[in-house]
Parts: C-alpha cells; structure tokens; sequence
C-alpha cells in the first residue's frame, strides 16, 4: 500500500474533527463532485486540490463544522412538527434554524467560526442574492438568515451580498430587530427558539396566527429534545477541540474539520435525517447449506412501488456512436497509466495462475507420455516408456462479480478508477480462466421519479418506503467474452447516467444473479464511495432507513450466503458496513489493492 497523502491526512482530520464537535463516533466524511450534502451521520464535502490550498481546505471544513453542529444541536422532529407550509415561510424557517446551530459554535471556537465563514461565502456566491438588482429578486430566506448571523455572531454580510441585503435590510429592520434580540438569548433552546421564529414569521407577514401548527404533543419529546439541546450547549466547551487539533495537528489551523456548507441545499429539498442509524438486527446463525428458498423477504425494508424499476442493458442507454466515443474517452483515460496497467494484470494473473499449476505423478504405466524421459529409452532401448498423468487441482471453479456504484457523487475521478478497476480485472481474469460480470446501479431520477409521483397522487401514505425508480445494468455478463462488452464500460463516463444509489437492493440483485449460477466459487466485489443516499427516500423515511438496510443485507451476506462478499471504496472509508474491505484514494493504488484482495479470496475455502 501507498503511504498516505496529504488529502488522506486531511480527510481523516475533517472526520476526526466532525465526529469530535457532533459527539458521534459514526460520523463518516466523504468527498463529493455535487452539492455538500449530509445524511445522519454521513458528511458529503467539496473535494479539496491535491495541494489542499488553504482556501479550499477552509471551504470543506465549515461544510463539516455546519453538519456535526445540526448532527448535535438539532432536532428534526421537533422542527419538523411546527414548520410552517407555505414554501417561502418554510424557506426563512429552515435558514433561521440554521443560524442557530451555526452559531453555537461560532460563538465558542474562532476556529469554527472562520471555517463556517468561509462556507456561507460560498454559499452567497452561488446564491440569487448575489445576483439581485432589485428588491424584489432578494431571497427573503438569505437576507434574513444573513443578516440574522450578524447579529447571534457579529459576522459581517458577504461582500457579494452586501448590496442585496440592503435592499431589504429596512423592511426587515422594521419588523424583526426587535425578534433578533430576543432570540440570541434562547440559542440553545431550540424549542423556545423555533417558536419566537414563528412569531418573527408573522411579522414578516408571511404567515398568520391561525395558520401556526398548533403543538399539540404532550409527551416528553419535546422535553427531552429541549434538555438535549441545553445539555449540549452546556457542555460545548474546549472538550470538542482537542481531538480535532490533534487530528489536524499536522495541517495547517487544527482546531476544527467538518462541514457545514451543503445543509442550504439539503434542507430546503428534503427532511434531513439526523442521528438515526438503526443498526444491525439480530441474524440467524450461519447455515452454509443453507435452502435458498428461505432468503427472507424483507429486513424491515419496503419500496413504495418496483413497477418503474429497470434492469438494463448498457447499449440501450445509448446509442452505438455515443457508446464508441465514450469508450474511446475511457481509454484515453487508461493511455497514461497502461504500464502501470500492464503490471497489475501481470501480478494478478501469477497470483491466480499459482493457484491452478498443474501437479504430475511420473513413472506411471499409462497416462501421457513424458518426454523429459525419453533420453532414457534412447540410452537404454531396453527401458519401458515413462508415462505421467496430472493430478486433480484443488482451483476451484470461480465466477467473480463487480458491482460498481453509479451513484452522481462518484462523477468525475471516481467513477473514471471504477471503470478502469472492471476493464483491468475483466481483462486479466478472463485469462485467468475465471468468469467476471460488471455490474451498475443508480436511479432513474433525481429525488425521485414515477414512484414518488405515484406517492404523492396517492395522498402521501406514511412510511412509504423507497421512493425512487432503481436503474440496475448490466455492462457485461458473466458468460459474455471482454470484448464483446468492453465498450459498453464507456458508458459510466456518460454525465447524466450518475444519479442516486440505493445500495441494498443493488448488493441484493447482484447477490441473486450469482446465486445461480454453477460454479463453486462465487465471489462479489463492491466498488463504491461509501453510504446510500436517496433525497426522496430519506425525506419521507427515517433517517438511517437506506443505510440500515445496507447494513442488514451485509450482514446476512457475510454470515449466512456461500457468495464471498468484498469491497472497495473510493474515497471513503467502507470498512464500517463490509467486514473485508480497503479504501484507496487513487488509481495508483488500484494494483495492490485488486490484487490483494482478489487473492485473499481465492485462497479461502
């Protein structure tokens, strides 16, 4: 393995950073080529330079700052129960929320602090109001959270949106200063805070008395939700600093590393999910032998509707021009590396031909006739011919499967060293002797698609499960030769293919594809970037429900199923959901890793 690099450094500090300041020990930090974005416990940050300019490294640590700061000083449920409908209220509420979690810790750490005012920097870049020539094209929900985070922490209006703001600063002035005030006293009570908020709705005139929820719960959730908030904002002190300063004591400022950013455009879209990770369930002990008919059904896991769920092939996903310039793409891709390339496969096929040798018993009466000894008889006519016959290897039969994650975070580099990881092993197991299928999974819609339409004609029916239409593919089958199926791998460069991933359910299809088929060994390999993610499933659903499901039919795999399951993750660290499992950061990595893991697996009986 490849010593670590400064992004691996660096990564492992932001994660050490957000699982210190969010006190959870679960909370996982990835790069991202979209949105930041978070679910429960998993952080999706901007991937910084491989220099890690300071600009840059600051930008990823307020995105991780933000959402370790909602991970423990928020709570979804009891936001969730007096948001207000309409979309613009909604919209402040939402932003006013997040100046409050934002600004416990901007008011505790300087560090956190400058992190988060880099962040919301470049949020305001790409916001409207930095756009915005008249009043009327001021976001409301902007204007009023920033000037909101000026007044809970003294921090100045972006440059960019000072002129924005100002269009609107009177009007707000006017109706709200009073409301600012008041709701710096009560920031670690979100309860308190939440319904001054909805006073300060009112006064903007975007909502009526009447038309505030009532809360009308009477049990203790939102007591103990309260004491939560005001037990963390208690105990906020320097406790949360230390292990993020030594995480990132070789960087350059250490006190913090998390995230913060992409909570603007993932609460607005969606019912983030907080804390919520269900763990795995009991399992049924391991049964090797076990009836295939008894696969259970479910794991606490429904979909709202499969009828829009595809499984297809990949040339009916475009046409066959766009196909060959695709793959021509991928392998320019592979152009600098085939040396490197060359060698892996090499190593990889010893690895498994070491294996397969083939064993002889000589001076045998019959069999095939062994010319090594034939100078025998020539020297002496008298002396019989020596025969030799080969022994039974003990390789067995072996199919491998690929299922690469086709997920929009995977755009980019990553999916560019997936592709690359299936052609290398496609090409150098089929020499080996070896069957390889190269599969894909996604969705086929952005938040969802028919599905949750369905959903929402139907009323909205509680706890709908998975709201999205699945998009599995197949790149190449298992009994289908490399090159017939080499230019469909081209496909994964396509920028609309990536969308969400619903892992689960993938590892469950790709897991039953091999089920049947003859050989002896069967092996799957997992190439993804780490946690599923479904805007629309996780809006609707508890938080943890995709990645409780993944983590259940893991844990089944591993403990009940002859199929040997692995996997690879590319820029973050699976090694908490697969019990065999490494992380490489890069394509030079690729060798080692492949070829280690590979052989690990071959080797176990």
């Amino acid at each position: 393995m490849s010593e670590e690099t400064p992004l691996d450094q660096f990564k492992r500090a932001l994660t050490g950073g957000a699982r210190a300041i969010a006190r959870e020990p679960e909370v996982e930090v990835a790069w991202s080529a979209d949105s930041p974005s978070s679910a429960g416990a998993n952080f999706r940050v901007p991937l910084p330079g491989r220099s890690l300019p300071a600009e840059q490294a600051t930008e990823a640590r307020g995105f991780a700052d933000s959402f370790a700061l909602k991970l423990r000083h928020h709570n979804e449920a009891l936001h969730q129960r007096q948001a207000p409908a309409e979309p613009i209220a909604r919209a402040v509420y939402d932003a006013v929320e997040q100046v409050r979690y934002e600004a416990l810790g901007s008011n505790r750490f300087n560090g956190i602090a400058a992190n988060l005012d880099a962040a919301v920097e470049l949020r305001t870049a790409s916001d409207p109001i930095a756009r915005a020539q008249s009043e009327a094209e001021v976001p409301l929900q902007t204007a009023v959270s920033l000037m909101l985070r000026e007044a809970l922490t003294g921090q100045a209006v972006p440059d960019r949106a000072q002129a924005g703001v100002a269009m609107v600063r009177e009007f707000i002035e006017e109706r709200v200063g009073e409301d600012f005030a008041g709701l710096s006293d009560i920031l670690g009570d979100q309860k308190a805070f939440q319904s001054l908020a909805l006073d300060m709705l009112e006064h903007l005139e975007l909502t009526r008395p009447q038309d505030a929820p009532e809360d009308t719960d009477d049990d203790d959730g939102d007591e103990e939700g309260e004491e939560e908030d005001e037990g963390d904002d208690e105990e906020s002190g320097g406790e949360d600093q230390p292990n993020p300063a030594e995480m990132a004591g070789d960087m350059e400022e250490g006190e913090d590393s998390g995230e913060g950013e992409a909570e603007m455009s993932g609460d607005e879209d969606m019912q983030d999910g907080e804390l919520g990770d269900e763990g795995e369930e009991g399992m049924q002990p391991v049964r090797p032998n076990r009836p295939w008919t008894d696969i259970p059904d479910s794991f606490d896991y429904t979909a709202y509707t499969t009828k829009y769920d595809e499984v297809i092939e990949a040339p009916e996903l475009c046409d066959s021009e766009e196909l060959d310039r695709l793959r021509a793409y991928l392998d320019s891709q592979l152009t600098g590396l085939q040396s490197v390339v060359t060698k892996l496969a090499n190593r990889l096929q010893r690895r498994l031909m070491a294996q397969q040798n083939r064993s002889w018993d000589f001076d045998q009466e019959e069999g095939l006739l062994d010319a090594a000894r034939l100078a025998r008889v020539v020297i002496s006519p008298g002396q019989s011919l020596s025969y030799k016959t080969e022994r039974d290897t003990e390789f067995k039969d072996t199919v491998v499967t690929l299922l690469i994650d086709n997920s929009g975070s995977m755009r980019g580099r990553p999916i560019s060293i997936a592709a690359i990881s299936a052609d290398i092993m496609a090409r150098t197991l089929e020499r080996c002797g070896v069957k390889t299928e190269i599969l894909g999974f996604t969705t086929r819609a952005w938040k969802g698609g028919q599905s949750r339409e369905a959903w929402l004609a139907d009323g909205k029916p509680q706890n709908p499960g998975r709201l999205n239409d699945l998009r599995h593919i197949l790149y190449k089958k298992a009994d289908e030769p490399w090159r017939r199926a080499r230019r469909n791998l081209g496909l994964m460069m396509r920028e609309g293919l990536l969308k969400e991933n619903i892992d689960g359910e993938a590892l469950l299809w790709a897991h039953d594809r091999l089920i049947t088929r003859p050989e002896d060994r069967r092996i799957l390999m997992v190439i993804s970037d780490g946690a599923p993610v479904d805007d629309s499933t996780l809006s609707v659903n508890s938080a943890g429900y995709l990645e409780s499901h993944l983590r259940k039919v893991i844990e089944w795999i591993e403990k009940q199923s002859p199929v040997q399951l692995a996997a690879i993750g590319i820029g973050h660290d699976v090694t908490r959901y697969y019990r065999r499992s490494v992380t490489i950061m890069d394509v030079e990595q690729l060798g080692g890793t492949i070829i280690e893991q590979l052989a690990d697996l071959f080797e176990v009986d």
